[in-house]
Formats: structure tokens, sequence, C-alpha cells
């Protein structure tokens, strides 16, 4: 019944709101208490990214569009020893549980901001986003404003879904028709950007099966890359 709930709110697909915070809001509110339950089979390879990232004691880690809250876990361990760790968000609902979920951690910062013109007060050691670029209308913006607030030698690192040049016009044309439809706009340009913004980086692609579509498997990739 739960995911009965969820797909049925996947079906309608993004609301139709000229704002994008209130598209967000309108969309996600009542999938908000199942959110990760369902999305745990959804969303490869963001354990993975957790890895790359490594934080270490005493820095400062930010997500752009980080929902629940629910990646960091990924590294909780390590969450304690960090200067901070600042989760930006602008749907109040998803962020309403990265609040629960964080309340006992007090350098765990939660923001209801804009990703592409938020930014810290100093220069941070790491930014990720986590199946969050390719819900953010001015995506090259988000990146722009990630490169901006990291201070030299930190690091940049994003895993999401994509397409590739290998795939068929006809996947292209079906994956970008899904997804779309609740406001994830696939987009091999990601990937083109991201490979020319830092001189070192790692890019790695593979392919998922998507939960109740037997057979089909879309592209995603992950990227860590580190300023100069």
């Amino acid at each position: 019944m739960n995911d009965a709930r969820t797909l049925w709110q996947l079906f309608r697909g993004m609301p139709a709101e000229v704002n994008h915070a209130h598209r967000l809001q309108g969309f996600y509110a009542a999938q908000a208490a199942d959110y990760d339950r369902f999305r745990e089979r959804l969303l490869p390879g963001r354990a993975e990214l957790m890895e790359w990232l490594q934080p270490e004691p005493g820095e400062r880690i930010v997500e752009l569009g980080a929902g629940t809250g629910r990646n960091p876990e990924f590294f909780r361990t390590r969450v304690p020893a960090l200067k901070n760790l600042t989760l930006v968000d602008l749907c109040p609902a998803l962020l309403a549980k990265a609040h629960e979920r964080w309340a006992d951690s007090s350098n765990v910062l939660i923001i209801e901001a804009d990703a592409c013109i938020w930014r810290p007060a100093e220069p941070v050691d790491a930014v990720y986003f986590s199946y969050a670029l390719t819900m953010i209308p001015d995506w090259r913006a988000a990146l722009e404003n990630a490169l901006a607030m990291l201070r030299p030698g930190g690091r940049l690192a994003v895993v999401d879904f994509t397409l590739t040049r290998h795939q068929s016009r006809l996947a292209k044309h079906f994956w970008h028709k899904w997804f779309s439809h609740d406001g994830v706009n696939l987009n091999q340009q990601h990937t083109e950007m991201l490979t020319g913004l830092l001189p070192f980086y790692e890019l790695r692609e593979y392919r998922t099966q998507i939960p109740y579509l037997p057979g089909l498997s879309v592209p995603y990739y992950l990227y860590s890359g580190i300023k100069g």
C-alpha cells in the first residue's frame, strides 16, 4: 500500500506550478513519509559516492539538494567529528524529515534555500549532489555555485541518472519522457560539463533496474573531482 501511494504520486507527476519550490512541495509532501524506503531501490551508487568523499575530522561538507538528509547516514560515524555538515534543499516537506533525522547532531545545519545561489560563510572541503542535479532547472548555475564555495583542493561529487551516447535514440526519448514527468530531467550534458569542470576527476558509468519496470535499465554515473 505504501508503494501504491508513492506510485500514484509518480503517476500524477510534478505539478504545473511556475515556482520550482512550489512544484517540489506539491510533488513530495504526500510522499515524504515513505520517501526514503521507496527510493532505496531506485537510487543506486549513493553509498559508493559517500565512500569517495571520505569526510575527515574538522571538515566542512555541503550537500545541495539534500532532501530528507538520508545520504549522510552512509558516513554517520564520521559526522560527529566534522566541523559542520550543511544540508540544503528547497522542499519543506523533505527538510522536515531531515530535521527529525539529525535533531541530535548540533553540527548538522539544515537550510531551506536554492542550490543555485546559497553559499556558506566560508569555503568548504566538499560539496556533493545525490540525484539532485537532474531536478535543478538551472543545473549549470548549481554546479558553478558548488565550485565557487569549494576551497582549493576541495572535492566535488555527483551521483545521478543520465543519458549516454551509446543509447539508441528511442531509448533516450523513452527515459527522458519517463523521468521528466516527475521533474527529473536526464541530460547527457551533465557529464560533459563535469568532465571539463575540474582538472582531476574520476567518472564511472553504470546501469540499474527500475522498480516496476521489469527488463528495463537506465544509466547512472558517479563523479568525483578535485578543485585545483
